[in-house]
Order: structure tokens, then sequence, then C-alpha cells
């Protein structure tokens, strides 16, 4: 029984670690500090101790520690941007406004001298909505302010731009974010589940064997008393060291994970798992952070004739430096704008084709005026305080400048446009000013702003320029929303094909010169369709679309999310491996089919199917059969069309998308990712691994197999939270193709290995008592059984995992080894079985051996016996074993000398006079080599006459 006692000692152990290990991290976030504000002034509080009602101040890069209501912030305008992408993987920033009562008061301290109370509502699961209101009662008549989403600051995100100060609402279980993030379960491989099956056949086994026994004496006198000794002698059928064999094993497989070169800074952070990594059928991978950087770079401007990439932007500087010095001579010339008017109005008369440095130069310029971008500059150190900063505080050197928009490509435009000579250098509500190449302030009014949403897919803007009073109405969208907008052109629709197929997000710029008369037109319908109250939206589109008219065609920009590092041949060897991917984003649609494409996701050739969006039962149905149509395509669907197919066709809607190459899901919310991972496991039955970098995946990595977290720089959230993290993408090719089809063959030799010790020595007890009348009576006797468990043959065969049927480099070249293994072929009833008829025919031949070689005396047959079996032990492990390791060398002729020298102490069991005799020494070698010498025979066979797939390549 100690032997038991020993196995959960070792795995109890083992989990105990793991556990510690994940106390010791929360430990580490619990105990940030913050600011909290009290009357007595700032005091620092751990982020544990935070509680309902406190008053927090978080600084610029800080996390949030818990949902807060918005009170006030250190920016003038009263909002500020924070980011998002741990909660719900989108990239753009979210403009948070402050409760307009507090942000309204002169100082910090002025918070405790008003009375208010702040109602929220019950916690609950939706990131995206927040209903409450805001209560000022010292003032008559008592101020009602009603809170909205845009009035909170969920936990886990990120403030980018200022100080806020916060009222806390919910703390701990109750925020929004660890209430999208699922309970973790306890995860179990499927070999030990496998393993576990197997136990139990043998378990059955075990009892037949022992009532085949007891019937076979005849049920004579106390029968029941000899079936339980029949029990107990058969009972190393039952493999108990098998679970701390296994248990180190994973143990030696973790630590070869971190000691890999190849993969620094992975950490194994479930020890029970490593064996999963061999069986994986689905990946399902997040897009942002995970697949890409998140950081947007311009790389493409087309005029139509001319095409600028990443190695011809210096001579779109030289085009821009030249405008700006003719105009200069042009004003210096005439002394005042007024005789250079004339002049424009008769060149623009005739339909001249304008030079290339004019179109740059208006392409360029438009690009840098049409955004929703502001500079900001950090103030001078020494400034603390919420004291407001004079203009001449600030320095507005181009070091000090950082832009701050909602969303990262429109940073990448004007970051671009600063590059090649034109800055934007200030703006406001109001007003926007530029930089030329010559250092020339240029001062543009802002007319008018229509913001980008996601049913116009356009954005546009109406500014005023100072010096000639032009008034300019510029536009940039998405090329299906321009270009029925745009003059007719016979480029544009072939050029955002080909920067598409290049992996690039497109826009489109556009402008149209509006005269005085027109844009007062404008603004009067413009101003009365938004006081309109019935169908307010649709009349302000409809004034808008008037405007939108023959604009012309400036340019086609492109910007690439850069991809992380060796992407596209990681996913391709996955592929290879045999492993469907799934993309699960919170992304848009356009962005993630753009990824998609551009990380060879989806492969050139194949054809995407996006799924059109659904609403009801019938929707449903008309598109899942047209989707049933299409032939190896990859499917890509949004979070709510998919929501409604699950609820009215899950099983359908499961079974097609398994067949597709790549699925995509955009708009996921963090539970939605989670679902869609249980539904893979009820319904494809297979493993599935999800791997991501933010606190959106959390749940995902959770509820998968095997979760796979990356270190990102967007926190540690989904690393601490995975099984495995690593620190690239690229890194799980190796993690999966070496480590895991190692692990997972290993540990099924081992099994088995473990499995046939067992075996064989019960075939030789049966044996034994029924040359001896059935007698229940032991064959070896104490020392002998723990020494055969452990000392004599434990360590060769724990060497088993060191084996290695190919080398990594081949693993790597020849993903395709890796599908063979998610057939389950090492480890199945077939292999089991062969083993189990090994074990019989060598316990049977071993005993028979022993016993037709009988000298007169019964305590040879043991000393026979034994020696043999020991012997055959080690024979079997050389015969196992792939490739050599010296450690496993070492391990044989250790065991084989451990036994040896302990002959000379067993006197009680062996006659040490006759086993150095020659007679001993041959029987046993001949028993040895009948039991062992057919077994290698066949194998040599097998391998010559069907050779399995990787002794093909090590040949």
């Amino acid at each position: 029984m100690d032997s038991q006692g020993f196995v959960l000692a070792v795995t109890i152990m083992r989990e105990a670690i793991d556990e510690f290990r994940r106390f010791q991290r929360d430990k580490e976030v619990n105990s940030q500090l913050y600011s909290k504000l009290t009357v007595r002034g700032k005091v620092q509080v751990k982020s544990s101790d935070i509680q309902v009602g406190d008053l927090i101040i978080v600084e610029k890069n800080q996390r949030i520690p818990s949902d807060m209501v918005f009170l006030r912030t250190s920016e003038k305008a009263g909002s500020c941007f924070i980011r998002t992408d741990q909660l719900d993987g989108e990239t753009d920033w979210k403009l948070k406004v402050a409760v307009s009562c507090t942000q309204r008061l002169p100082a910090l301290g002025d918070l405790f001298s008003i009375s208010a109370y702040v109602y929220a509502q019950k916690p609950q699961l939706d990131i995206h909505s927040f209903e409450g209101t805001f209560t000022r009662e010292d003032c008559d008549p008592p101020i009602h302010e009603s809170l909205s989403i845009e009035n909170t600051l969920w936990a886990s995100t990120i403030v980018a731009s200022g100080t806020v100060i916060g009222v806390v609402i919910y703390t701990g279980k109750e925020t929004r974010s660890v209430m999208n993030t699922s309970n973790p379960k306890n995860k179990v491989g499927l070999l030990d589940l496998e393993l576990n099956q197997l136990t139990k056949a043998l378990f059955v086994a075990l009892v037949a064997l022992s009532v085949v026994m007891v019937t076979l004496q005849g049920f004579v006198g106390p029968w029941y008393r000899n079936l339980f000794r029949f029990l107990l002698l058969f009972s190393y059928i039952i493999p108990i060291s098998l679970r701390v064999n296994l248990d180190m094993g994973k143990a030696a497989y973790g630590w070869m994970i971190m000691k890999d070169e190849s993969i620094p800074g992975t950490v194994v952070r479930t020890s029970t798992i490593p064996e999963e990594l061999g069986r994986l059928v689905y990946l399902l991978t997040d897009k942002t952070g995970t697949l890409t950087q998140n950081e947007m770079v311009f790389k493409r401007l087309h005029l139509g004739t001319v095409s600028y990439g990443a190695d011809t932007m210096d001579e779109i500087q030289n085009h821009l430096r030249n405008p700006y010095s003719q105009q200069m001579q042009s004003q210096a010339s005439g002394n005042n704008t007024s005789s250079t008017l004339p002049r424009k109005a008769q060149s623009s008369a005739p339909k001249v084709r304008k030079s290339v440095s004019s179109r740059v130069h208006e392409a360029v310029k438009a690009i840098a005026l049409c955004h929703n971008v502001t500079p900001v500059y950090e103030p001078r150190a020494g400034m603390t305080g919420e004291a407001e900063y004079t203009e001449a505080d600030q320095d507005f050197s181009d070091g000090n400048r950082t832009y701050q928009a909602a969303s990262p490509d429109e940073v990448a435009l004007v970051q671009w446009t600063e590059s090649v000579g034109l800055t934007l250098v200030s703006r406001d509500l109001t007003s926007m000013q530029l930089r030329t190449p010559s250092g020339q302030i240029l001062t543009y009014s802002i007319l008018q702003m229509f913001p980008f949403t996601s049913e116009s897919k356009r954005m546009g803007v109406i500014v005023r320029d100072e010096s000639t009073t032009e008034i300019m109405f510029y536009m940039k969208g998405a090329d299906v929303a321009m270009s029925s907008i745009v003059q007719y052109n016979d480029w544009l629709e072939e050029e955002c094909g080909n920067m598409a197929r290049e992996g690039l997000r497109t826009l489109v710029v556009a402008k149209r010169a509006l005269t005085e008369e027109q844009y007062q037109d404008f603004e009067s319908r413009y101003s009365q369709a938004k006081l309109s109250i019935h169908d307010r939206a649709l009349k302000v589109a409809a004034v808008v679309e008037s405007l939108e008219r023959e604009m012309e065609l400036l340019c086609l920009t492109g910007v690439e999310d850069q991809l992380q590092a060796d992407v596209r041949p990681t996913l391709e060897m996955l592929r290879n491996a045999g492993i469907k991917i799934w993309m699960l984003t919170g992304d848009k649609l356009e962005t993630a089919t753009c990824i998609a494409k551009s990380s060879h996701l989806v492969s050139r050739t194949q054809d995407i199917h996006i799924f059109r969006p659904v609403t009801n039962r019938g929707e449903a149905h008309l598109e899942l059969n047209a989707f049933r149509r299409k032939h190896d395509c990859a499917l890509v669907i949004s979070g709510d069309s998919l929501e409604v197919c699950l609820k009215y066709y899950e099983h359908e809607l499961v079974e097609l998308a398994c067949q597709c190459p790549a699925v995509v899901c955009c708009r996921c919310s963090p539970t939605q990712k989670a679902h869609i991972v249980k539904l893979l496991q009820q319904h494809a039955g297979r493993r599935t691994c999800a791997i991501g970098d933010g606190g959106n995946d959390v749940s995902m990595i959770q509820a998968a197999d095997c979760g796979i977290g990356i270190e990102g720089k967007e926190g540690r959230q989904a690393s601490l939270a995975a099984d495995f993290s690593i620190t690239q993408f690229k890194h799980i090719g190796r993690l999966l193709m070496v480590h895991g089809r190692s692990s997972y063959k290993r540990s099924a030799a081992l099994g088995q290995f473990v499995m046939h010790r067992g075996l064989i020595i019960s075939t030789m007890q049966a044996v034994f008592s029924s040359v001896f009348y059935f007698a229940s009576v032991p064959l070896y006797q104490g020392f002998l059984m723990v020494g055969y468990a452990t000392l004599y043959t434990m360590f060769p065969v724990f060497s088993l995992v060191l084996d290695q049927d190919v080398k990594p480099e081949m693993a790597m070249l020849y993903p395709e080894l890796y599908k063979d293994l998610t057939k389950g072929r090492s480890l199945s009833f077939k292999t089991f079985l062969v083993w189990v008829l090994i074990s019989i025919y060598q316990g049977g031949i071993l005993m028979y051996g022993a016993l037709l070689l009988f000298e007169s005396e019964f305590v040879h047959v043991v000393a026979i016996s034994f020696t043999a079996l020991i012997l055959t032990e080690l024979l079997m492990v050389a015969l196992t074993v792939r490739t050599w390791h010296w450690l496993m060398a070492v391990a044989e002729v250790l065991s084989l000398g451990c036994y040896v020298a302990s002959l000379a102490f067993l006197n009680e069991y062996f006659d040490v006079a006759f086993i150095t005799t020659v007679t001993f020494v041959w029987k046993v070698s001949a028993i040895t080599v009948v039991s062992c010498l057919p077994l290698y025979v066949l194998k040599y066979l097998k391998r010559k006459l069907s050779p399995p797939s990787y002794s093909k390549l090590t040949s």
C-alpha cells in the first residue's frame, strides 16, 4: 500500500505547486498601488483594498482597477480616451466623457464639498451598455444627470490620455471583465482518459481471472476467501505505478519545453496536459495582438497613374517642397493675395491634366486634413497638479508630439503626412493647423465634421483655408461606399483589389470645392434637418448626400496592420499538420477578412464566403442553404448572425463550419468565443486549442482543452490564465510539432509499457498457480516484488520519456507527421491488445521454461524465472526504444548492476551457490532468448514490410 501513498503524494504535490504559482501571480496583480482621494488628501491603496464608493485617481497608461463612473479629468475638454483591447479586443480607443456636474467644479477637493450620489444598475454581463443616474442634492432644484456607457470606465481598460478620477461602482466578481470570464475547470488530458479506460478493462480482466481460478479449483472449501486471495495475487495487473510514472513524465516534458532554446520564455503553467499538444485538431486564435502586432504602418499611395510604395516616399517629399516654395514666391511677387486669385480662376476654366506634383500635393493635403486626430503635447517636466497650462508652457517640438484618435489607422495616416513634410501641429473643435516643409503654418477653420459610422463607412470634413478663403469638402472612406460618389474612373476598383490582396486596408480619398453660396445653402438645409423631430437621421443623411456628388478622386491609401513575426509560415505549417484554424476576433468584418488573407489563414486560391447578416429563422435558413452549395471555401461570419444561427440551426451550422478549411468570426464577445469552443468540443469531439493575448481571450483559453497565452504588450492576463504561455505566436509551431508530438508518443509508450510490466508477472503467477493445482500461493515473496516494480526496472522504463522517433528538425520540416497523431493510433485498444498478447506470451514462456528446466528444488524455479524476467524487461525496453540516448544505456546497465549486486544479499530467496553455476546461466539465457527473439524478428519484419511514416524520413 505504500506505493499507493507515494502515487497520491506525488500527484498532490504537483497540483499544489501549480496552485501556489497561480496564487503568487494573483497577488502580484492585487498589490498594485493606486491613489485614493479622501477628505485629507491622496492616500496610496492596494488594488485589492479598493471598495465601492471610493474615489480613485488613475494616471495615464495605468490599468483601471475596478468599474467606475467617470467624474473628472485633467483634460480641458472634459473627456479622455481609454484603450479597451483587454476587454473586448477592439483596437480603436474609446472616448469617455466625465459627468459634467463634477467636471465643472473648480478644484479637485470640491468633490467632498458637494452632496451627491450615483445610482447604478445591478451588475450585468453586457460590456456595451450601462444605465445609471447622478444626482446632486445640495442645490435647488437638485441636478439629475443620466449616466450611460460613455460615463463609465470598466476595469482592465487602460487610460490613454490625461488623468481620470472616478467613483467605484463595481468591484471584484461584479466587474464587467470578471463576469465575462468563465470559471476555469480542471483540465484532464485525452491520454489520461484513454489510459483510464484501459485500466478499467484490466480491472475487469483481474476479476475474471480470479473467478476462473476459483472455478477451476471447483469451489472447494471457503472459496470466497480464495477468491480474495487470488484478487490480491493478481493485483499487479492494475498498474498503480502508472500514475507516478506519467506524472514524472509530464514534469519531465514540462522541463524540456521550458529549457528549449528555440522557444525562449515559454512557461508551462498546467503540468497535467503536455500530451494534449500532440492531439489538436482545432486551433482557435484571436486576431489583435496574436496574429497582428496592432501597429499600423502606411504602405502605399496610389494616384491612378502613379503608385508610391515604401521605397519611393522621398519622391513625395520632393513634390511637396515645390508647390509650397512656388506659392511663397508668388505671394512675394504680388504684394497682396488678390493679384493671384484671377490667375487661379483662369487656369481652372479649361480642364487641363494636372501635373503629378500638384496631384501629390492635393492628395497629401487631403489626408492631412480629413481625419479625427488630435495632436497632444506632454507638459514639461516639473508641471504637476491640475494647474491650467498656458500655451507658452507647452513644448511644441516634434519629439514631444503624440497623436490621439479613435482608430490606429487614422494615426498612421497623419504620422505619414508628417514624415513626408506636412505636419498636423494643432487642432481644436473649430480649427486645424498644418506646417509645410518650409516651416510655414497653414490654418484651416473646420466648418463641419461628418464622423465615421459603421453604416456609412466614410467620414467627411468641410474646411476653409484661412489664407485663400477657399471652402473644400474632403472625404475618405471604404471603397464600397466611395466608388459611387467619386467621378467616373477606370482604376479604383482594380487597385483596391490589388491592395486588399497584399493585405492592406484601403481608404479612398476625394474632395470637392464649394463656393460660398453653395456652402451657405448647404448649411441652412443642414441645420434645418438637424432640428427636425421625425426621421432626423434620414433627413440629415439626405442633406449630406446632396454634397457627395461627382467628387474628385484624389488617391487611394493602403495601411498595413503588421503581422507578428513569421505568422504566415507558422499558419502554413499548422495547416499542413491537419489543424483547422478558426480566427475569433472582436474587430470589424473588413479588417478581419483582410488579415485572414494577408496572414494566409485563407490561401490565395480559396474563395471566401461572407455570411450575410441574418436576424430571424427564415433568413438563417436561406443563408445556410446558400453556404451549403459552396465547396472548399472559407467562412466569414459576424457574432450576431452566428448567435441567430446557433439558436435555430446549431447542429447544421457547426457541421458545415467544421468542413471549412478556415473560419473567421468577427465582432465576437468574450463569452461568445468561449461558447464556440464548447460547441466544437461537443459536436466535433476533437481536441481544441485556444490562443490569445488579451483579457478578452481568457474565457476562450479556459474553455479549450489546451489554452495558450501570449505575453503581449497588452498585459499578462491571458498568459496567466493559460496552460502554456509563450512569448511569440511563431513558437506555437515548435510547441505542437516537436514537444506536443513527442510528449504524446512517449507517454503512450510509457503507459503501455508499465501495463505490460504488471501483466507479465500476473501471467507468470497464473501459470504457476494452475500448475500447482490452483493453489493461491504467491510466486515471489516480499522484496522481490517491490524490487521488481521499483529498483530493477523503474529507470529503464522511465527512460522512455527521452525517446524520440524523429529529430525535432524533421518534425518541423514535415508537419504531416503530426496529422497521424490525431487519429490516436499510438495508444488504442488495438495496440493495447498487442501488448497484452506479448505479456501473456512472455509470461507463459518464462514460467513454463523455468518449470521445464526444473532442478529438483523449488527454490531454483524462483531464481531462474525471476532473473529471466528482469532480463526480458530490460530487453523489451531496448526493443521499444526508437532512438538511443546515453541516459537510456546508463539506466539499463545501472539496473542490471543493481540486480546482480542484490543477488548477494537475497540469501533467503536465492541459493548463491547455485546462481554461480554454468547451468543457471545457460538456462536463464535460453528462456530469455525464447521470450524475446521472436519479438525482435517480428519487429524487424514489420519495419521492413510496413514501415511507419517517420522511418521513411529518417533513412
